[in-house]
């Protein structure tokens, strides 16, 4: 897609991948908060911008030309950042907008006791960061309305991929096999929240989806699976009901259901890794799990 320009509020772990593998689809512009972060953007093919809560000329200057709005920053309890610095701007200063992306979480579904979750499911959120979440979803949600542009709401369950894996887990020595009867989890590999958002902007598709894989399953059968490939004893069972943990750890936990990606699937995406299990396959054959990782398996403990 020639001519297109990216904006990236937020340009962290999934944004870069998403500019990286796509710069066939145009030139990308991103933000961060920190300087020491420009030379990881630009190899990822990112224009680094600072971002601190307040637009700058260069940001402002970029907006005007921007034709993707990707935002990846979470929201804070006096509201979204973005649209508090950006909102008017975004209104009547962006004439070349056509799309818009929000990055979101499974989170704001709360707990549903294990049951299947689509995108009509009641919203609960436990945390308040959930709460924050589904304010901010619509409040992007609002402004597309407002301005007649389609915003996609991208609900992303527990991200992994290249170094944010079990196998970097077990390496490090912190991996945990933490047991809760009954807890599943969903999750998603990077690329496929890059390659989710490179086919929702080419198409201006707007809505809710979720961007989650098919196999929604216990946490600590993922960490035996990751250390069966490398041929490493897993760590001990550890029940959950004593286990050392932070609050925000511990509250991951008490949100359990299955996630539906049927909807994004009907749009004609098709995931790349559809489960975790294909995607440790690929990791560990290719090397691909970590920076600088050792493609040779580890000794066994």
């Amino acid at each position: 897609m020639t001519g297109s320009r990216v904006f990236i509020f937020g340009a962290g772990y999934s944004a870069q991948a998403f500019a990286s593998q796509n710069r066939d689809f145009g030139d990308f512009i991103g933000t961060t908060r920190s300087p020491e972060k420009f030379e990881a953007l630009r190899q990822a093919g990112i224009q680094p911008l600072i971002f601190d809560g307040k637009p700058t000329s260069e940001i402002e200057a970029a907006l005007t030309e921007a034709t993707h709005l990707v935002i990846s920053i979470a929201p804070e309890t006096a509201g979204d950042p973005v649209l508090q610095a950006a909102r008017d701007m975004i209104v009547t200063r962006m004439p070349a907008l056509h799309w818009i992306g929000y990055l979101s979480t499974v989170g704001v579904y709360g707990d549903h006791g294990g049951a299947w979750v689509d995108e009509k499911a009641e919203c609960r959120p436990v945390s308040d960061r959930s709460t924050l979440r589904l304010e901010a979803e619509h409040a992007w949600q609002g402004l597309g309305r407002e301005i007649g542009l389609p915003v996609a709401v991208l609900r992303l369950s527990g991200i992994y991929g290249p170094g944010r894996n079990a196998f970097v887990n077990l390496k490090d020595g912190t991996a945990k096999r933490l047991i809760k009867p009954g807890q599943v989890f969903n999750r998603i590999h990077r690329d496929d929240i890059s390659g989710a958002l490179r086919h929702l902007a080419w198409r201006n598709i707007g809505g809710l989806f979720n961007v989650t894989d098919d196999l929604p399953a216990p946490p600590q059968d993922v960490v035996t699976y990751a250390a069966t490939l490398m041929n490493v004893s897993p760590p001990p069972e550890t029940d959950f009901a004593t286990a050392q943990l932070s609050p925000m750890a511990r509250s991951f936990y008490g949100e359990n259901k299955r996630v539906s990606n049927a909807r994004i699937k009907a749009t004609g995406y098709s995931f790349r890794f559809p489960d975790y299990q294909t995607a440790f396959d690929h990791m560990w054959t290719s090397g691909d799990w970590g920076k600088g990782a050792a493609r040779s398996p580890m000794k066994r403990s």
